[in-house]
């Protein structure tokens, strides 16, 4: 199985952060692509226009969300995958964002950190960048 770790940083709080990844509109037009998420533990989620579904299983309010997530790609017989998302303040307004995603199907690694970053990275720094208080 193969696992990644992603670190980079927003130029907002980590509560925009954590709001956003939680809220279907605000995680559609964060990405730019539909998404459907119960902002709950043990509430559902379907993102990238259904190309990955999962479950929130752990939520510690605007400091980190651990969520089960398996994509269309996945072998029938593959596990579930964890994304764990780890939010720290920075600076006066600023987030430390980190995210790992462990348990993906073997050799898998390098394309989901290309989708990592193509379909949430980007489209985050654009939408924080842009997004108004």
């Amino acid at each position: 199985m193969d696992e990644l770790k992603i670190t980079t940083e927003f130029d907002v709080p980590p509560e925009q952060v954590y709001k956003a990844w939680l809220s279907s509109k605000l995680h559609s037009e964060m990405t730019g692509v539909a998404c459907e998420i119960s902002g709950k533990v043990g509430g559902k989620f379907r993102a990238g226009d259904g190309y990955i579904e999962g479950v929130t299983v752990e939520l510690e309010p605007n400091r980190r969300i651990v969520q089960k997530w398996r994509s269309k790609d996945f072998p029938a017989d593959a596990p579930d995958s964890t994304v764990e998302i780890l939010l720290f303040p920075i600076d006066d307004d600023g987030c430390l964002f980190q995210l790992f995603h462990t348990g993906l199907p073997a050799g898998d690694g390098d394309d989901y950190l290309e989708g990592w970053e193509e379909h949430y990275l980007e489209p985050m720094r654009e939408f924080f960048g842009e997004f108004e208080y």
